[in-house]
């Protein structure tokens, strides 16, 4: 998603398909994108990415947010849902999906209607497997009735651990895998966000809960001490955020983004951190899940989560 929108002054196309090509030698297999992602910019960049090399790569992307004005909002009727498969196979120059995410539910259309429209991209060819994005644990288990999901991707790190009251324990019992979107808490759990004029004017993060001046050096002070902890195991504290997420279960698969190769390297190091039971106790006591102050996001982005 960095690569085309969100994250302030986008990187130049040569420098971001060399960081896709360079995850591939690493032997990072899923790529994950969406329709809406600089509204199509991001999948045909995937797409020209990853040409000649399609069967190296597990292909996600997603379909279901619309935007009025800043207001974010849903739609998840079937015409649409066919549409947006149509589409994105276009812009990503594939002939099959891969993974296919409702990216957000629709509060206007029945669950059972878009994914009766899954079923039928399935069964045409057009997506292998299906998944959905922020959903309740009740969504999930509608959905699953009409066609498996394969997996859940939300929103999981040290500073949002929502999904796991209840969301973590549907997704277990019926099998369904997670995908934690936001792994590093949008670059603040890297440390390398010191202020928010750090942040590029055009930063999404500016308009965040979490990076206001009320909020932003009560958060700063628990990455803090998560920097402490990785300087004694030799590691940065993102990578000591992003081994956390992975400690979780072998059916985690966090998606950490990022726009640059030298951090791109730095979070598939991450992936072979071992951390021990008193590792991980030590990480949560100086990241307690009530600690970090502030909503993920303001009203105009929070209406369609979680559905």
């Amino acid at each position: 998603m960095g690569m085309s929108q969100a994250y302030g002054v986008r990187d130049n196309e040569e420098e971001s398909i060399a960081t896709i090509h360079r995850a591939l030698e690493l032997g990072v297999t899923l790529l994950d994108t969406a329709n809406v992602y600089g509204n199509g910019a991001n999948e045909e960049l995937v797409g020209r990415a990853i040409a000649g090399r399609r069967d190296e790569v597990v292909l996600a992307t997603k379909f279901g947010i619309v935007w009025n004005g800043d207001q974010m909002g849903a739609r998840g009727d079937a015409a649409y849902v066919k549409q947006s498969c149509d589409e994105s196979l276009r812009r990503l120059g594939v002939d099959h999906i891969d993974l296919y995410y409702q990216h957000r539910v629709d509060p206007d259309t029945p669950i059972e209607e878009t994914w009766g429209a899954l079923a039928e991209l399935a069964d045409a060819g057009k997506i292998r497997y299906a998944g959905i994005s922020e959903a309740s644990a009740a969504s999930i288990r509608a959905a699953h009735a009409v066609h498996p999901v394969t997996a859940l991707q939300s929103e999981w790190s040290l500073w949002t651990r929502g999904i796991e009251a209840e969301i973590l324990g549907t997704c277990r019992e019926l099998g369904i895998g997670v995908v934690p979107f936001s792994p590093l808490g949008r670059g603040f759990l890297t440390g390398a966000v010191t202020s928010v004029k750090d942040l590029p004017e055009d930063d999404v993060r500016r308009g965040l809960p979490r990076f206001s001046d009320e909020n932003f050096d009560r958060n700063l002070a628990i990455v803090d001490a998560l920097r402490a902890l990785a300087e004694k195991k030799g590691v940065t504290a993102g990578q000591l955020a992003l081994a956390w997420v992975q400690s979780r279960g072998d059916d985690v698969v966090p998606i950490p983004g990022t726009k640059r190769r030298k951090y791109l390297e730095e979070n598939v190091a991450a992936a072979t951190l071992e951390l021990s039971e008193e590792d991980i106790a030590a990480i949560e006591q100086a990241a307690p899940a009530d600690a970090f102050a502030g909503e993920r996001y303001p009203e105009r982005l929070a209406r369609a989560a979680g559905k």
